[in-house]
């Protein structure tokens, strides 16, 4: 019986005692293989020259080149799935949302800054991320947004379904994970400033990191997008993002439908989980709703999807050849919950025709 090929991973920190730190938390996996350690952007870009390792761990902050530069390095040279290693402050937020624009697969945060004692505490994290962007597709994680536009309508055409809602929608829900904040800043921002459903978004990411996401959002958006807090109201043409670290929910209101936020413990190891939200939509609006399910690993959202659908939701899965992860939208999909699978340069053009 043949062995399985182990994850060949290059540990990038400024700091000796991180790389040792990271380096005995990955090779405590015997998936996993530490192929070399790098104290720099110079000494990284010689190490992916010599070692070609399938994963990176970047250190965000380091003199000289900070792990932005060396992250457009990287993928300029030779494009490799890379885990960014960011510290949890406002800045550090800033700068992880460029990286994963710029081409990261996903990121974990230092528990307690630039030297973390208690690194152990993401441990599983980690090792999770690191299995996970071994098999990330990294033409779609770096992909150019002007390379795809062109084939949007062609793709459409081609996976359009004749199933009909059986009323107009009244919500849109979104669920993503690992690749899902270039996805969703491909699907909201191409979205007509009078779009006339609600958007609400659960996309897994730590507290804090939710904050930059959305106000970045809501730069590039026609429509505005903001991270949801307890009692906001839902309006149309109006996109909200849970935040990290809890579960979003909605109640109905004589006014309005509003947000609600729960702490309760994680659902499938994630909170917020797209699983929570969309159960709790089942019960106050029903199957009057679309479901998108993005780029992600894991399963977070078929229970969910399963649900609404029963119920009449309309369910669009982003497809396999624009997925960093096909982890999510894969698992609705062979669960036969899926009215179309598109690439995600056709998603905005769905939604604009179905919501009106």
């Amino acid at each position: 019986m043949s062995i399985p090929r182990r994850i060949r991973v290059l540990v990038v920190d400024d700091s000796a005692f991180m790389r040792k730190v990271i380096g005995d938390i990955l090779s405590a996996d015997q998936g996993i293989e530490i192929v070399g350690k790098a104290r720099n952007g110079d000494e990284a870009m010689a190490k992916l020259k010599d070692l070609s390792p399938d994963v990176i761990t970047l250190d965000m902050e380091m003199p000289g080149k900070n792990g932005l530069e060396v992250l457009r390095g990287i993928m300029k040279e030779k494009p490799t799935p890379v885990i960014m290693v960011s510290s949890l402050t406002k800045d550090g937020a800033n700068v992880t949302m460029q990286a994963l624009s710029a081409g990261a697969v996903d990121f974990v945060t230092k528990p307690s800054g630039t030297i973390s004692l208690d690194m152990e505490k993401v441990g599983d994290e980690l090792r999770q991320k690191i299995m996970a962007a071994s098999k990330a597709s990294m033409k779609n994680a770096y992909g150019s947004g002007d390379d795809r536009s062109h084939k949007g309508h062609a793709s459409l055409a081609q996976t359009s379904q004749k199933r009909e809602m059986q009323k107009r929608p009244e919500l849109v829900l979104i669920a993503s994970s690992t690749g899902g904040p270039n996805a969703l800043q491909e699907v909201i921002p191409g979205l007509s400033s009078d779009f006339p459903l609600p958007i609400l978004i659960v996309q897994h990411m730590p507290s804090g990191f939710t904050t930059s996401f959305a106000n970045r959002m809501n730069e590039l958006s026609m429509i505005s997008v903001a991270e949801a807090c307890d009692g906001m109201q839902i309006k149309k043409g109006m996109a909200i993002i849970a935040p990290g670290g809890y579960h979003l929910t909605v109640e109905r209101t004589p006014v309005s439908l509003v947000c609600r936020l729960k702490e309760t413990p994680p659902v499938r190891s994630v909170r917020p989980s797209a699983d929570v939200l969309f159960s709790s939509v089942s019960e106050v609006v029903g199957g009057s709703v679309v479901v998108v399910v993005l780029t992600g690993m894991g399963k977070d959202g078929l229970d969910g999807t399963r649900l609404l659908r029963s119920m009449g939701a309309y369910v669009i899965a982003e497809s396999k050849e624009t997925c960093v992860i096909y982890g999510m939208p894969g698992a609705v999909s062979e669960a036969g919950l899926v009215d179309e699978s598109l690439p995600v340069y056709s998603i905005t053009e769905a939604l604009e025709r179905i919501a009106r």
